[in-house]
């Protein structure tokens, strides 16, 4: 495939590599997308996933939040897939600087990424509201209801930004910073819809933008190189 070849050069001449993801990126490895056409947002549910999925619904309705994340939200058995590792490997051989992800599923850490700026929090970090206590993914899993701290008996919250609430800044300007100096971005598996995050990479300044997505995107237009196809394919074919 000629596009594949084209991506194979732009990465062979690049030094400094920023890859930026979303939902598509998880997709592959089971996760359901919120915006697909068989994504969360088709589900039936009492309320909408936007809904559920913001600070004043899971205050209000926790029972109800805590439901929909346990049963959508919380897929502990998914497994790395080709794009992630390929990702993994581009780092440790030195050419990607940072994984920027919209993701919150910790896949790009299980894969072997280092530097991964999780945009949007991760089901694997949580804490009690009370008393600050920390408790991971699998804790939440096995609770019945809304899961409450061992300590003191208070309700413990997700490291996921919920609508409604602000991005983490340190997260922000880190991601910031490696988009600056990157000289080849690789958008993939995102249709660029959510912001703040989709903003971010208008700080890009490089010299390759590439844009893998299977729908498309409003930065098609401006791409070097568009490919309308898995990610996983895609990456996974590429020899670093």
């Amino acid at each position: 495939m000629d596009e594949i070849k084209r991506l194979q050069e732009m990465v062979d001449e690049s030094s400094s590599i920023v890859f930026f993801g979303g939902a598509g990126v998880s997709t592959e490895s089971g996760i359901p997308d919120f915006r697909s056409v068989d994504g969360l947002y088709h589900m039936k549910y009492d309320y909408p996933p936007e809904t559920i999925l913001s600070h004043t619904f899971f205050m209000k309705n926790p029972e109800e939040f805590y439901r929909f994340y346990h049963d959508k939200m919380l897929c502990l058995d998914a497994k790395p897939n080709a794009a992630h590792k390929k990702l993994a490997e581009m780092e440790a051989k030195g050419k990607l600087k940072a994984v920027i992800t919209q993701n919150i599923d910790g896949l790009h850490q299980m894969a072997g990424s280092q530097r991964v700026m999780e945009l949007h929090g991760s089901v694997h970090r949580n804490y009690c509201m009370k008393c600050g206590a920390f408790y991971d993914a699998r804790y939440m899993k096995e609770a019945e209801g809304v899961p409450r701290c061992r300590l003191c008996g208070g309700m413990i919250k997700p490291d996921v930004v919920l609508y409604e609430e602000g991005l983490d800044q340190r997260t922000l300007s880190n991601s910031v910073s490696f988009l600056s100096r990157a000289d080849l971005l690789i958008i993939g598996g995102t249709s660029l819809a959510v912001y703040p995050a989709a903003s971010l990479i208008d700080y890009f300044r490089g010299k390759y933008l590439v844009v893998i997505n299977k729908s498309s995107t409003p930065r098609d237009s401006m791409a070097d190189l568009l490919i309308q196809e898995s990610i996983g394919q895609v990456l996974g074919a590429i020899r670093v």
